[in-house]
């Protein structure tokens, strides 16, 4: 069965700018309803409904301000989305920072954050609130989740993490008693937004050896680097298409593929050995 994104309504949490903007317009170019954005951007909200209404018409969307790490602040977010639109089919947990030199925030942001909303969503709202039979929550990890970038670990965790997160509300047990399907994208280096704090802090200067290229020669690279607007296309087709639990790769502006973790009975042979 597709999901059809047309008629539905959309809860993007960091909708404000960047990605999550950027996944916004395109939804609505497919024929969503309505979307919310829950960003803590006051400025950057206003500009962002402004361009909505613009392109869109009136009454195409909601800013909430929200501060993903708050149960009470997120819970508001869903429930003046609900108040507005009457419904909520899908869920973007796209908030996200990269600073690990201000890890403990980072982890709050990109984990507990996604946290809060699997749990809002799946328990609660989505579950009520859906307007057709199935409604959705896309994980936002990265290409940082499925191996390893070695100047910034913390981060790395972050969105190990979701991939953890995805494969384990991703069952059909938890989609029966629900009818929430939970999926992931992991985008690869995506054109600069503000994901990035500053000059991407590290930990300490020390750690900034680790990158394989100094940022903004990684930015410059046209072979890798990807436009916003590319990987929303490829978001609309995986919220409609994805499998429960499944993970997309999105990158080097490429058509989206479905990355699968090895079981671990495939590796009994990799048996430790003295040297």
């Amino acid at each position: 069965m597709v999901f059809q994104v047309e008629g539905k309504i959309a809860l993007i949490t960091g909708g404000a700018s960047g990605l999550g903007f950027s996944h916004a317009k395109e939804l609505l170019r497919n024929g969503l309803k309505g979307v919310a954005l829950a960003d803590i951007n006051e400025t950057a909200a206003k500009v962002a409904l402004k361009q909505i209404e613009n392109e869109f018409g009136l009454n195409k969307a909601l800013f909430v301000k929200t501060d993903v790490t708050s149960k009470e602040s997120f819970e508001g977010a869903f429930k003046k989305t609900i108040e507005y639109f009457k419904h909520v089919d899908i869920l973007i947990n796209n908030a996200g920072i990269l600073n690990d030199k201000f890890w403990e925030k980072e982890v709050d942001v990109n984990l507990k954050g996604t946290i809060q909303g699997i749990f809002l969503g799946m328990e609660i709202y989505l579950r009520n609130y859906k307007s057709g039979e199935e409604a959705v929550i896309l994980n936002t990890s990265s290409i940082a989740g499925l191996g390893a970038f070695s100047a910034v670990p913390i981060y790395c965790a972050t969105k190990f993490a979701i991939m953890g997160m995805t494969s384990s509300f991703g069952v059909k047990y938890h989609y029966e008693r629900t009818k929430v399907r939970v999926i992931t994208v992991c985008p690869g280096l995506t054109v600069r937004t503000n994901i990035f704090i500053e000059d991407v802090s590290t930990f300490s200067p020390e750690y900034i050896g680790a990158w394989n290229a100094p940022v903004e020669e990684l930015f410059s690279n046209k072979d890798i680097i990807q436009t916003p607007e590319h990987l929303s296309k490829e978001v609309v087709k995986i919220i409609e298409f994805a499998g429960n639990g499944s993970v997309y790769v999105v990158e080097n502006g490429l058509p989206a593929f479905q990355y699968t973790i090895a079981l671990k009975e495939t590796m009994r042979d990799n048996v430790l050995t003295k040297k």
